[in-house]
């Protein structure tokens, strides 16, 4: 059971009247132990002209006592964009349990006598967003050893653990087939080991010559989506302008443009259109593979009657080890699935986005963090209505140090200027040759106009500070480097005196990492 923290880390109320009414250069809160120059340093950091007629809230406190050093600006509500991940996933971890595992069965919905399913075979789903080809096709080896080698009834995707919505408040339209906005369902298919779960890997290679179609292939390998290539080859040297794009309610991937002659292979994630459908088809095949013949046609969304004799089954990895992808790459499929399974523990009824929020805001609560002033509408922070303030982001960071599951979730975080993927994550090209290269940890979050990086940082003296930069409404392609040179700032800080880190030039940012503000290592392929 979680101890509600709440008072441990309260300000005095004339604190929080003061900090109510602070804008520009808020500083610190009357804390004794902040470093001489830290109000100055990071003020001079937020007033660079990129934050011109921008918002920032930003909060830095001892990790230790709680107190916090300096504030900006601290209760104002921005778009924290996947900074919303920290709350979905420590409510996740205290909601549904470190060990949680996403289960995915097989069950037969009548009798087997002499190899033949007497009835329907049902594939049941809870939501899993780390499910492999591989482990549909396990499970089709699984029925097979049962004895079954046909089935007379129907092949039945139960994906009824979670509601119909697939798409969540206010996604982008324009990011449709996008691999970072693919369709929730209690069944689904990841086509690698980043589980992107709901989209397939499309790759697109040049033609022996000019004129030539190029070779294109899906992975997984299924009849699910279908490929309309309009692509051409051009001579060495010319324009490789390939787009891969789904169209809208369909799953016909169009690929279009040129591709030279001696080319780098094109690589593209693509959603499709009704994951359960996909999760159905790529089952049917490896049932096919495994000598099981289905009779009827697929149906989607029934339930499973109660009663119907499990052949198969597949557990996800357990929760605590889900974080690493999840938080590492900030999967927002990740995001979701867990959040819906919140609402399904938390109701019993489909796990919905509804339920999952105030599964979350239940858990703040407890956490003595003041879910009243925070808006949550999905798990991801994918959706621009999602509002948090570096206060409520700070008092997260420092409650769940209390918790027993802390150092799985903190494992969890990426590193600052690590270069493993599944180490460094969305940081792995930042704050390199600084001191909090190997140092920082923190949770990144990008939309068009809005960026934040929240999380621990060990200053000069080795005391671990909490961060908290929420930064809105600016014009420029990217504000991290000043995100940047707060945590660096507070990393080379001592516990008596702090001096500010000039930002870096955005200039100086990979050009995929510049448009939109979007980290380089968040995209893919990922080659920064």
């Amino acid at each position: 059971m979680r101890r509600r923290k709440g008072s441990r880390w309260a300000l005095p109320a004339v604190v929080i009247f003061v900090a109510a009414t602070l804008s520009w250069g808020g500083g610190p809160a009357g804390a004794d132990s902040a470093p001489s120059g830290l109000p100055e340093a990071i003020d001079t950091i937020l007033g660079d002209a990129r934050m011109e007629g921008g918002a920032a809230s930003v909060v830095v406190a001892d990790a230790k006592t709680g107190e916090t050093l300096y504030q900006h600006n601290p209760t104002g509500r921005l778009m924290p964009a996947s900074n919303t991940k920290l709350a979905t996933s420590a409510a996740a971890m205290g909601t549904l349990g470190p060990d949680y595992r996403f289960g995915t069965d097989v069950l037969a919905g009548g009798r087997v006598r002499g190899g033949t399913l007497d009835g329907d075979l049902y594939l049941r789903g809870t939501g899993d967003p780390t499910t492999l080809a591989a482990d549909y096709d396990k499970l089709a080896a699984g029925v097979a050893a049962a004895g079954v080698k046909r089935v007379s009834g129907r092949l039945v995707a139960d994906d009824t653990r979670f509601d119909d919505h697939r798409i969540g408040d206010t996604w982008g339209g324009d990011d449709e087939s996008s691999y970072y906005a693919a369709q929730i369902s209690a069944l689904s298919v990841a086509p690698d080991t980043d589980y992107d779960t709901g989209t397939v890997i499309v790759e697109v290679k040049p033609g022996a010559k000019a004129g030539d179609k190029p070779a294109v292939s899906v992975t997984p390998k299924n009849d699910y989506v279908h490929l309309d290539v309009q692509a051409s080859t051009v001579g060495a040297g010319g324009d490789d302008t390939v787009a891969v794009e789904r169209r809208h309610g369909t799953n016909t991937i169009t690929v279009s443009g040129t591709a030279p002659v001696g080319g780098d292979t094109t690589k593209e994630w693509v959603t499709v259109w009704e994951p359960t459908g996909y999760a159905a088809a790529v089952f049917r095949d490896a049932l096919a593979a495994h000598g099981v013949k289905v009779g009827g046609s697929t149906k989607l969304g029934q339930a499973t009657p109660k009663g119907a004799k499990r052949l198969a089954a597949h557990d996800s990895m357990p929760l605590k080890d889900l974080l690493i992808p999840f938080m590492k790459l900030s999967n927002n499929m990740h995001a979701e699935s867990l959040t819906k399974a919140m609402g399904y523990k938390a109701t019993g009824k489909p796990g919905s986005w509804g339920d999952g929020v105030d599964a979350v805001a239940d858990y703040l609560k407890g956490a003595g963090v003041d879910a009243t002033k925070v808006r949550q509408v999905d798990g991801s922070g994918l959706s621009r209505k999602d509002n948090f303030a570096a206060r409520q982001l700070a008092d997260l960071l420092l409650s769940v140090q209390d918790e027993s599951w802390y150092a799985d979730w903190y494992r969890s975080l990426p590193v600052a200027c690590d270069p493993d993927r599944f180490v460094g994550g969305t940081l792995r090209s930042r704050m390199c040759d600084t001191p909090a290269a190997l140092n920082a940890r923190g949770k990144t979050g990008s939309l068009t106009g809005a960026s934040a990086l929240s999380g621990y940082v060990k200053d000069a003296d080795g005391r671990l500070l909490v961060y908290s930069v929420v930064q809105n409404n600016y014009l420029v392609d990217s504000v991290k480097p000043l995100e940047d040179a707060v945590v660096v700032t507070l990393a080379k800080s001592t516990s008596k005196e702090a001096t500010a880190v000039a930002p870096k030039s955005t200039r100086s940012i990979p050009a995929a990492e510049r448009d939109g503000g979007l980290e380089c290592s968040w995209r893919k392929p990922a080659t920064c």
